[in-house]
């Protein structure tokens, strides 16, 4: 089978890989139908180059037809349209059944980096597989399986009341779900950092305040517009060490701080003695998609949310080298990009 495979510094190439398997008795072989490219992959795709991971398949975002299954699974069917989450766990362990698979005890591998290829070898599959209900567009579905929960994640963390004044620090496709979402808490005032202009847009369509970082100081853009409080609510969703300094900059004494932009840089410094004057509460973690789908299908079926605006390109698997390249530099006015594996 096909897949788009890791070789290194900003180099991902469709190979012929082996055919992906059902991976244990409760898991499921599913064959893909759309999967997207995630702003984390790029963490990888850029560097420093990981030599212990060329040769693996990239991506998590993925959807597709169930094709066989495990002997102890009992949810899941072959045939069933289904959403692969990008975190799994065992599916047995009391955090799974809870949904809340980040947490599973008794699985080291969180993120599931197989989504873009052909096929994918899904464990637990009882746990690990949304079955895509009625009113739910694929494109949707792609976004259930990861950025959609993580920015709602993000939200929910921040513990927003009516009223309440919003930063979502980073409007890349994670910040674009924390706006939307956001707005449906009531919210007073929801401000959108970044430096990518069309982002900026794109947020200012959902109503949020944008206000460009490569061209004011942010810190002190949202205190001049909020009386010098700061904000209340605040989102971090890109994860850098940068971003990470505004989040905490615009942040309101007493206020809450949830971050789930990934942060891979193992330096990053946080000034406590700062942070302690404050009083805030700060929340930081990997999504568990699972635990969010509840909350989110409705909404989706309902039309309270649209969140598949943000696919900005569909192209064809043959294309995804350049996809990735198009994504990582920010070209064509792009924020998410969908992958067809039929082509």
């Amino acid at each position: 089978m096909r897949a788009l495979v890791y070789r290194g510094h900003k180099r991902v190439e469709i190979e012929n890989v082996p055919d992906a398997q059902v991976p244990a008795p409760d898991g499921a072989l599913v064959r893909t139908t759309n999967f997207a490219i995630c702003g984390s992959d790029l963490h990888g795709y850029h560097g420093p180059v990981n030599e212990e991971r060329i040769g693996n398949t990239m991506g998590h975002e993925a959807i597709g037809e169930v094709v066989e299954v495990g002997p102890e699974v009992r949810r899941i069917r072959p045939g069933d349209h289904v959403a692969v989450s990008a975190v799994v766990g065992c599916g047995r362990c009391e955090q799974c059944q809870s949904l809340i698979t980040a947490r599973c005890a008794n699985s080291e591998t969180r993120v599931l980096n197989l989504g873009q290829a052909e096929a994918i070898a899904v464990p637990a599959a009882d746990s690990s597989l949304l079955q895509i209900p009625d009113g739910v567009t694929d494109e949707q579905a792609v976004l259930l399986t990861d950025i959609l929960p993580t920015g709602y994640k993000g939200v929910r963390g921040a513990d927003i009341q009516p009223g309440g004044t919003v930063a979502v620090v980073g409007a890349g496709p994670v910040g674009q779900m924390a706006l939307e979402t956001s707005f449906l808490f009531g919210p007073s005032k929801v401000f959108a950092i970044d430096q990518v202009p069309y982002r900026l847009e794109e947020a200012e369509r959902l109503g949020a305040i944008p206000i460009d970082a490569s061209q004011v100081d942010p810190v002190e853009t949202v205190l001049d517009q909020t009386g010098g409080k700061g904000c209340q609510h605040v989102i971090e969703a890109a994860g850098p060490q940068a971003t990470v300094r505004i989040a905490f900059g615009v942040l309101a004494h007493g206020g809450t701080l949830s971050q789930v932009g990934a942060t891979t840089d193992p330096e990053m410094t946080i000034n406590l003695m700062a942070l302690f004057s404050k009083d805030l509460t700060y929340r930081v973690g990997l999504v568990s998609p699972q635990y969010a789908w509840p909350e989110l299908v409705p909404l989706l079926q309902e039309g309270k949310i649209h969140p598949e605006r943000i696919f900005t390109h569909h192209l064809p698997m043959s294309d995804g080298p350049r996809g990735y390249e198009m994504f990582d530099n920010r070209e064509d006015g792009v924020i998410k990009v969908m992958l067809d594996p039929t082509r």
